[in-house]
């Protein structure tokens, strides 16, 4: 290549120092607030309520965190209850999300255009909360129960979308060939479409995750028994009072004695870690095939 062209797409020190200064102010903007709830979770309340929040507290304390292990077992079954929801949810919308997609995918599928209208009138307009709230109590019987946290968000038509898109990628000959070898569309699909389709996948499972992961208004809405409380939920319910740990303290008068030195804002702060950490963790697992799988729908020249 000529050394002119070279010239022209090479990046001059100066614009590359302000584009490294931009990334760093980005970067700092989203890691300083998760590090400030870190720090405040292991500050003293005094502290706080002296210096307010801040990165270097006057005290630290873990007075937060062993709060939370006197409550009995409900953070341990609100966690049991996330982790159930969180893979079981994941796991069941990947799947009907993979198979719906692949369906639409094909263009020799009879009902193809019909099917495509309906998902997408889905994302422009729905039924408000008290169809949905009526719909499944009242009809499905989901009151109350760990599926209603499930089964509403178990189909996005976004991730639909993608899908269909990462299977078009796919060469129609190597389908094609499959056929002809006699294998049938289940075969075809669990076989060469899906191990094909990892990167996609694995971001949409990763999207998903999230979603039930961090979800609290469903359980707000149709839990009613606190012990059925997802962890989400737990935090929610912290936030807005403490009346709650009283409730699910296995001992009043213990609580009694905890409530005049119960933890507030580091209490908040303690759960919010607590919350955030597990799917934290889980995140570089997944992060490998994200470049791949979010540029799936990119237009090639």
């Amino acid at each position: 290549m000529p050394s002119d062209e070279l010239s022209i797409n090479r990046i001059s020190k100066k614009t590359n120092a302000v584009l490294n200064l931009v990334f760093l102010l980005w970067s700092l903007a989203c890691v300083l607030p998760l590090a400030l709830v870190v720090v405040v979770s292991f500050s003293s309340e005094q502290s706080i309520f002296q210096n307010g929040y801040s990165f270097f507290p006057s005290e630290w304390s873990l007075d937060a965190y062993r709060f939370f292990f006197k409550l009995g077992d409900q953070l341990i079954r609100s966690y049991g209850i996330t982790i159930f929801v969180t893979v079981v949810g994941t796991l069941f919308s990947l799947a009907i999300t993979a198979m719906f997609a692949y369906v639409l995918s094909r263009s020799d599928y009879a009902y193809n255009r019909v099917f495509t209208l309906l998902m997408l009138f889905t994302m422009l307009f729905n039924g408000g909360i008290v169809a949905t709230y009526m719909v499944n109590t009242q009809m499905l019987g989901l009151g109350n129960s760990v599926w209603a946290l499930i089964l509403p968000m178990s189909l996005n038509a976004f991730y639909v979308i993608v899908l269909r898109t990462f299977y078009k990628s796919i060469p129609l000959e190597i389908i094609e060939a499959a056929r002809i070898d006699g294998a049938g569309e289940f075969k075809t699909f669990f076989s060469i479409v899906l191990p094909l389709s990892k990167p996609g996948l694995a971001t949409i499972g990763m999207f998903t995750t999230i979603a039930y992961w961090n979800d609290w208004f469903l359980g707000m809405l149709y839990i009613v028994d606190q012990k059925k409380y997802p962890v989400q939920t737990l935090l929610w319910s912290m936030q807005n009072s403490l009346e709650f740990m009283k409730q699910s303290s296995a001992n009043a008068l213990e609580y009694a004695e905890m409530a005049a030195n119960a933890p507030t804002d580091s209490g908040r702060m303690a759960l919010t870690v607590l919350v955030v950490l597990p799917i934290l963790l889980a995140y570089p697992f997944f992060q490998k095939y994200f470049v791949k799988g979010l540029t799936v729908g990119g237009v090639k020249g």
